[in-house]
C-alpha cells in the first residue's frame, strides 16, 4: 500500500525443516535521497532504487526478522536495515519492533 514502492517480486521462498519461512524479495522504490545527501550526488542519479529484502518468519518464537539493503547506487552509498518484530511482553495484543540501520559510503568526505 506504499505509493513509493513500484514493484515487489518474490525471488525465493522456502519453509525450513524447523518450520521457519524464509523469503527474498526484490523491491523497486522511488525515494528522494535525504536532503543532506542530495548535495553530494549528481542531479541525474536515478530516483529508482532496487532493494533486496530477506525475511525470516519464526512461528515458534513468534518473531519476524527483515534485513534490507540497496543493490544499485552501492558505489555511492549502501543503506542496510534490520527489523525484528515480536510480541510485546507487556501486552500480547501489541507488536514491538527493534529497528537498526547502517549507512556506509566510500565517497571522500561522506564515509
Amino acid at each position: 500500500f506504499s505509493k513509493h514502492v513500484l514493484t515487489e517480486d518474490i525471488v525465493h521462498r522456502e519453509v525450513t525443516a524447523d518450520h521457519k519461512l524464509l523469503s527474498r524479495r526484490l523491491l523497486t522504490k522511488t525515494n528522494r535521497m535525504p536532503r543532506w545527501a542530495e548535495r553530494f550526488f549528481p542531479a541525474n542519479v536515478a530516483h529508482s532504487v532496487y532493494i533486496l529484502e530477506d525475511s525470516i518468519v519464526d512461528p515458534k518464537n513468534r518473531t519476524m526478522t527483515t534485513f534490507t539493503w540497496n543493490i544499485n547506487h552501492a558505489r555511492l552509498m549502501v543503506v542496510e536495515e534490520r527489523c525484528v518484530y515480536q510480541v510485546n511482553p507487556e501486552n500480547s495484543n501489541w507488536t514491538q519492533v527493534k529497528r537498526e540501520a547502517w549507512v556506509s559510503s566510500s565517497l571522500f568526505g561522506v564515509s
